[in-house]
Parts: C-alpha cells; sequence; structure tokens
C-alpha cells in the first residue's frame, strides 16, 4: 500500500521515468541485490532519460522534417560527391556550436533535402530546436504577418531557431520585400544559428537568381552573410528516386 502511494506521488510530480523505473525494480527479483545507493541512481538516470527522450520527439515533432532520415543511412559513393570524412565530421556538430551555414546544391532527385533532414535529425538529438520549411512557405508566412503588422515578432521567431533550414532555395521568385524580409531573418542570424539551404542553383548562379529586381545591393548583403562561414555539399550523379525504383 505504502509503494503505490509512493508510485502516484511520483507520477504526480512528473518524474515519470523514475514511476516506470520503480515499478520495473519492484517485478525484478535481481534489484534487491542492488545497494540503495544504487537504486536511486538508476532511478535518477532512468527519469534524465524519460526526459530526455520526450525533448527529443518534441524537437522532432515541431522541426516538421520532410524526410525521415537520419545521418547513419547516408548513402555513400563517388558519383554522389558525398564523402564519409565531410558526413564524418558534421555528425560531430561542431557546426552548430560555430553557426556555420551548409549550402546543399544539386540536381532534382539527389537527395539534398535527404540530406537536409539528417542534419535536422542530428541537430533534434543534441537538443537543438530546428524547423525545415520550403522557401516559398517561409515567404508566403512573412508576408501574411507583414499583412497583420506582426512582421517583427515572425522575423524574431525564425532568427531565433538554431537550425533553420531553407528547402527548394532558386525555385520560386522573390520580390523587394521578400528578399529584404529573408535578409533581415539572416542577418539576426549570422553567428548565432545555423541555416541549412538545398538548392537546384549552383552557388555561383545565387547573386543572378537574387538580382532579378535590378538591386544587386541586397543580394550582395544576403550572400555574404549565407556563405561567409559556410561549409558546402555539391551533390551529383543520377536522382536517387530513380534508382531506388529501379
Amino acid at each position: 500500500m505504502l509503494m503505490k502511494a509512493t508510485m502516484q506521488k511520483l507520477n504526480a510530480l512528473g518524474l515519470y521515468g523514475m514511476a516506470i523505473e520503480l515499478e520495473s525494480q519492484l517485478a525484478n527479483t535481481n534489484s534487491s541485490n542492488l545497494s540503495f545507493e544504487d537504486r536511486i541512481s538508476i532511478l535518477i538516470d532512468q527519469e534524465m532519460l524519460h526526459r530526455d527522450n520526450n525533448r527529443m520527439r518534441s524537437l522532432l515533432r515541431r522541426a516538421k522534417l520532410r524526410e525521415s532520415a537520419c545521418m547513419e543511412d547516408i548513402e555513400y559513393s563517388a558519383s554522389r560527391g558525398v564523402e564519409r570524412s565531410n558526413i564524418a565530421s558534421l555528425s560531430l556538430c561542431h557546426w552548430i556550436e560555430n553557426a556555420t551555414n551548409i549550402i546543399i546544391t544539386g540536381s532534382t532527385g539527389v537527395g539534398k533535402t535527404w540530406i537536409a533532414c539528417a542534419l535536422g535529425n542530428l541537430s533534434c538529438r543534441h537538443g537543438k530546436s530546428t524547423l525545415f520549411i520550403r522557401l516559398s512557405t517561409l515567404l508566403e508566412e512573412l508576408a501574411i504577418a507583414k499583412a497583420l503588422k506582426k512582421l517583427g515578432k515572425k522575423i524574431t521567431y525564425f532568427s531565433r531557431i538554431d537550425v533553420l533550414i531553407i528547402d527548394d532555395f532558386g525555385l520560386v521568385d522573390v520580390d523587394m520585400d521578400g528578399k529584404n524580409n529573408l535578409l533581415e531573418i539572416i542577418e539576426a542570424r549570422t553567428g548565432r544559428g545555423s541555416t541549412i539551404i538545398t538548392s537546384q542553383i549552383p552557388v555561383e548562379n545565387w547573386h543572378d537568381y537574387l538580382s532579378k529586381s535590378k538591386n544587386p545591393t541586397i543580394a550582395d548583403a544576403l550572400l555574404d552573410r549565407l556563405l561567409g562561414n559556410s561549409f558546402r555539399i555539391n551533390l551529383k550523379g543520377d536522382s536517387m528516386r530513380k534508382l531506388k525504383k529501379k
């Protein structure tokens, strides 16, 4: 009866990991051979693990990753341009700590979005806030926020995310308002958070893409902040979708 009350109190206090572990220990006769200190230590460890797992699941849910990808499943081949040494280096997450941007380019279907989502998954597993969003959706949300006079709040929200993944950069035209808003976000993130960009357009053509409004100044500023501290992955080869179908 006393143990039942203890279980109820643990759950009431939100110590669900400890409650689960205590129930497990009570069901396991071998647990009685452990010292009091060892059993308390295991209870605390399980509570921390339970909270870490809950936090990771929450981060993954909020990240809205388009692909269920992880670094361990990346396919390596010379024809793809994916080197094990580079992926191993990224797996250490120094790029997050140093607020380094990652630029992933290549033709359609080569796996740009998949690798970006694998990096996003890695970020969540390290307890970092992450968000996946297509450029078209980002621009639309900013335009709506401006119409509602909430643009500043929206820019602040995007600027505070640890790892922001912007997918399909270059597929939609960006008007002057969009470029200004994008610059505000990237400027606020510089030195503070990592931005992952996927694009079918080679980096050397980005300036032309951003200068369509005949104002190269914003393009210069954006590229300076995006590319100044960045790691680039240029994917090659055939479409991974076609290969998987075969």
